[in-house]
């Protein structure tokens, strides 16, 4: 009887990937080299595996790249598995693969990597003693609570246990991030911030009982929760794509939490909502790939759509990055009003929107001075008005208004001052017909009216929606028009307190029923925990809804990074402004900051032009973000966007120029003051390490 013969699975690691990018440019093509050999036929007798001496674990070896350059790799003793680990000079690979073990966790089923116990115990003892460790004898842990089986369910390994209880307060949580693996430190530091045993493991994908071994390296490298540190790599051409940008692991690493969302088999519409940092377009983005490749049927596409063009082209350009060529090609990404334009232009109906015309403000004034003067209220009012009652409930007769709800309105209309309003409302769409315009929400109506009478045939599968929470009600209409209701048909990502463009909705109201499909993210791998409360501090006081008649509240979300707290500059006029953006761009470029890592934002062209003029006259280099165009990552310079061009990017360090005081509403209205504190807010989570305001005390 002939024995079964294994498949030979080649992995990758994390942290092979981040040691790469420190490899010197003329031995990264040495390694590639290599690692193309290495994919394809890794059992080749070319490549000699040599055992490690002193190494603590004795399954790792060494092989050799160049000369001066070793790679580590994992080579089990039973099993068809080779994992890719680190890559370093000579001596610095060894002295890596001799403080670390790879194991699989007893109760996780995860694959680690695990310091010794000397090496965990050196660098806790190079850390900064904290206080709370100095009275360690008079306190007891923080997590005495647990047992040790409880800190293990979480992945601490068990040689680390120690070290975990040596913490006697929450605020030196940190100092274990450097000696446990990733989903044990967030574990534990979930934990310490007040999630329960049970809510920490299951952000983390983490189950109890289940029966692992512990020597099985093909099983445990596809589990869910080694993939956030392991990839199974399947051919060379997927190796050379991962090592083309190895900096951006978010193509292939996703935390469980996010890995759940973008395989969930869902029996209707998902909605997700996370706070900014937390991955949603990251989500949204693997979710398409994913019903690409398991969903869609000969024929079908899946259609992925945005609230603007700026974020359409931002998402097209990183879509390309995770998927095959055949996926890509099912995939259509355009922002929605792009959409109804070309749909509308098949059907025969040649439309412009009212941002199409510079003059369509003016439309709105004539009319409230024609119809409006016997009305009793102010053009403010009645615009209001017509966003939030009028186009929000798509009435479009005096019978629909006078029949409407107004519930959360500030003002009470009676019958009488309903009938008086109309006319204002009735002119604006007269003079609309005339110039041959079409407000977005219209449009919108219009085109979901002839899919539903025409039985207009599309090939749509599946939608995704990034941003949700800017598209208004009669999007969502639309979007229920374009996919038939079924299994995984809509996939809603949103997050009210980054809207900026639309108005509150409830999707049950537009034909999309959530109702046990409902999700959050709530880790945030982005903004460090400084810049995350800081922003957040913007929108104090504020509520804010879940896109479905409920609230939704930052309580629960966690930053796992830390660092400085925002800078804060005061300048007087925009001259001393600008002088204090150039001093902190030098600051950062002279610590060691690449110039295309920065980010300088301001709320106008205007500004930037400004700024940018400024800034080339110090010699320094400059890439404007521009409105239509994805940011090329290759072009070298400081960045320049606009506070409505940058949501949807992200960057090491952020400058927010020519800022108001947030505190300070003066004569704007409490709407507007809220949309310039969201636009703040998305502003200033772009940042990852850094953040400096450069406020302006008066404007000149």
């Amino acid at each position: 009887m002939s024995k079964t013969i294994n498949p030979i699975k080649v992995a990758l690691g994390a942290d092979f990937l981040t040691s790469f990018i420190d490899v010197p440019p003329k031995q990264q093509k040495r390694v590639r080299e290599f690692v193309d050999k290495f994919v394809n036929t890794p059992d080749l007798p070319g490549i000699n595996y040599e055992r490690i001496h002193d190494a603590s674990d004795e399954n790792m070896r060494s092989v050799r790249i160049t000369q001066d350059y070793r790679g580590i790799v994992l080579k089990p003793q039973t099993g068809n598995v080779y994992m890719l680990l680190w890559v370093d000079k000579h001596d610095d690979a060894y002295a890596w693969a001799r403080r670390r073990r790879c194991r699989i966790h007893p109760q996780t089923g995860s694959i680690q990597i695990v310091l010794t116990e000397e090496a965990a115990a050196e660098e806790v003892s190079a850390q900064p003693v904290a206080p709370a460790l100095v009275m360690a004898a008079a306190k007891s842990s923080i997590f005495a609570a647990l047992g040790d089986d409880d800190l293990m369910s979480l992945g601490v390994p068990e040689s680390l246990l120690a070290h975990v209880r040596e913490v006697t307060d929450d605020t030196d949580v940190d100092m274990l991030e450097k000696i446990l693996p990733r989903e044990a430190f967030e574990g534990v530091f979930l934990v310490a911030a007040g999630y329960s045993l049970s809510e920490a493991r299951d952000q983390l994908g983490l189950r109890k009982g289940e029966s692992v071994d512990t020597t099985d390296f093909s099983a445990a490298v596809e589990r869910p929760t080694s993939q956030r540190q392991f990839v199974v790599i399947t051919d060379a051409a997927e190796m050379e794509q991962l090592l083309a940008a190895p900096l951006e692991q978010w193509r292939v690493f996703l935390h469980p939490s996010q890995r759940r969302l973008v395989a969930m088999h869902a029996n209707g519409p998902v909605r997700v909502l996370g706070s900014a940092g937390t991955g949603k377009t990251v989500v949204a983005m693997h979710r398409a790939t994913w019903l690409a490749r398991h969903v869609l049927q000969p024929g079908q596409k899946i259609l992925f759509t945005t609230f603007t063009r700026n974020l359409a082209t931002d998402i097209r350009a990183n879509l390309q990055k995770i998927c095959s060529r055949e996926e890509w090609e099912r995939i259509e990404v355009t922002h929605l009003d792009a959409w109804v334009r070309r749909f509308l232009d098949k059907q025969g109906f040649a439309i412009r929107l009212t941002y199409d015309d510079p003059k369509s403000n003016e439309l709105w004034l004539q009319a409230v001075a024609m119809a409006g003067e016997e009305s009793g209220f102010d053009a403010d009012f009645l615009l209001s008005e017509w966003d939030n009652v009028i186009q929000a409930h798509g009435v479009e007769s005096l019978a629909d208004y006078l029949k409407v709800s107004r519930v959360g309105r500030s003002h009470r209309l009676s019958r009488e001052e309903r009938v008086k309003v109309w006319p204002v409302f009735q002119e604006y769409r007269s003079l609309l017909s005339e110039r041959g315009l079409s407000e977005p929400a219209d449009a919108f109506r219009t085109a979901a009216r002839l899919i539903v009478a025409g039985g207009t045939e599309l090939p749509y599968r599946a939608i995704i929606v990034d941003e949700a929470q800017d598209f208004g009600n009669e999007a969502f209409r639309l979007l229920r028009t374009i996919v038939s209701p079924g299994d995984n048909d809509l996939f809603l990502a949103g997050d009210a307190h980054q809207r900026i463009y639309g108005h509150q909705v409830v999707l049950s109201r537009c034909g999309i029923d959530i109702r046990g499909r409902g999700r959050k993210l709530r880790i945030n791998y982005r903004t460090t925990e400084e810049l995350k409360n800081w922003a957040s501090g913007l929108l104090r006081g504020m509520s804010f809804d879940d896109l479905d008649a409920g609230l939704d509240d930052m309580q629960g979300i966690r930053s796992l990074l830390h660092g400085e707290a925002p800078v804060v500059l005061e300048a007087a006029n925009q001259t001393v402004m600008a002088e204090n953006v150039v001093r902190h761009l030098k600051d950062l470029i002279a610590a060691g900051a690449s110039s295309e890592s920065i980010c300088v934002v301001a709320f106008s062209h205007r500004q930037i032009e400004r700024l940018k003029k400024y800034i080339c006259a110090e010699k320094l280099p400059v890439h404007v973000v521009e409105p239509s165009q994805a940011d090329d990552s290759s072009q070298p310079g400081v960045r320049l966007a606009t506070i409505h061009r940058v949501k949807g990017l992200e960057f090491d360090h952020v400058v927010l120029a020519g800022i108001f005081d947030p505190a300070r509403r003066g004569s704007e209205s409490l709407e507007a003051h809220a949309r310039r504190l969201a636009l703040l807010y998305v502003a200033a989570t772009r940042a990852r390490t850094s953040l400096c305001v450069c406020r302006l005390v008066s404007g000149d």
